[in-house]
């Protein structure tokens, strides 16, 4: 990304005004695909303890070293995860949809291998 400073008299801060503006993509190798990815259902299984756990994000790779290293709470107390199970959704909303479906499931035990 390039960065530009434009100053602004009108301003009223300082004077100064902050724009970043993305550089061209095609230098980068960064297709326009990619801002428009959809959303996940994801599950995670302990892989020392007979834990899951059901999320929904942009970037499930992302949610799994995030759990596996900064989070603290529920997931800290079972790492390592790993990856199990996931499912692109066209929206959030139906992705969010999916997880609570999923977290109603009364099985203790579920296969999600299939």
């Amino acid at each position: 990304m390039s960065i530009r400073l434009l100053s602004r008299s009108d301003d009223k801060r300082n004077g100064m005004q902050v724009r970043v503006l993305p550089a061209d993509l095609q230098s980068q190798h960064i297709s326009w695909v990619s801002f428009f990815m959809g959303y996940f259902l994801y599950i995670l299984q302990s892989k020392y303890f007979d834990h899951y756990y059901i999320g929904q994000s942009e970037n499930p790779e992302r949610r799994l070293e995030f759990h596996n290293s900064l989070e603290k709470g529920y997931t800290s107390r079972y790492r390592p995860w790993e990856l199990v199970y996931k499912k692109e959704c066209k929206t959030r909303v139906e992705a969010i949809h999916l997880e609570k479906l999923v977290k109603g499931w009364k099985s203790k035990k579920k296969n999600w291998k299939n």
